[in-house]
């Protein structure tokens, strides 16, 4: 079998270590994403807080992703249990939607941050569409990264 970035560091599955960066920042993405579009008032204070976490999120879920796909191709070469099978298909999905969150926050915060400058004139309207859209695609990151994750730890420890 090859060997790619994504499958072993020292003889342990990458999937294993990265796994827990993607846990904690697509979440923490949704969360921070939420406040920063609902709370202008704390927007000055959260800026590279979100900046730092979309990208740390989308590398974190990316690896996450390519690695599980690594570690399957691995254990189970005759055939994939259908848990595995569930968990994989919702990487699939938390992946793109991590993705599209990413470039709306930094789009929010861009335009926020020139609204804020003193020759600012950010559009008030797209960053209103905006915001709403932050907060239904960070819904959606919490929910694949909390479906995800269960899944994935279901299908290794059981019930």
């Amino acid at each position: 079998m090859t060997t790619t970035m994504f499958d072993q560091i020292f003889g342990l599955p990458v999937h294993a270590l990265v796994v827990h960066a993607a846990v904690i920042f697509a979440p923490l993405l949704a969360a921070l994403s939420i406040a920063y579009a609902v709370l202008p008032r704390v927007r000055h204070r959260l800026d590279w807080a979100l900046v730092a976490t979309a990208l740390a999120a989308l590398v974190s879920v990316f690896a996450a992703k390519e690695s599980g796909e690594q570690l399957e191709h691995r254990m189970f070469q005759g055939g994939t249990p259908e848990a595995i099978e569930v968990h994989s298909g919702l990487a699939e999905t938390l992946l793109p939607v991590t993705a599209l969150l990413t470039v709306v926050a930094l789009a929010l915060v861009w335009l926020t941050r020139a609204r804020r400058a003193p020759e600012g004139t950010g559009p008030r309207t797209v960053v209103l569409v905006l915001s709403g859209l932050a907060v239904i695609l960070a819904v959606a990151v919490g929910y694949y990264a909390v479906r995800t994750g269960h899944t994935g730890a279901t299908a290794v420890w059981g019930d």
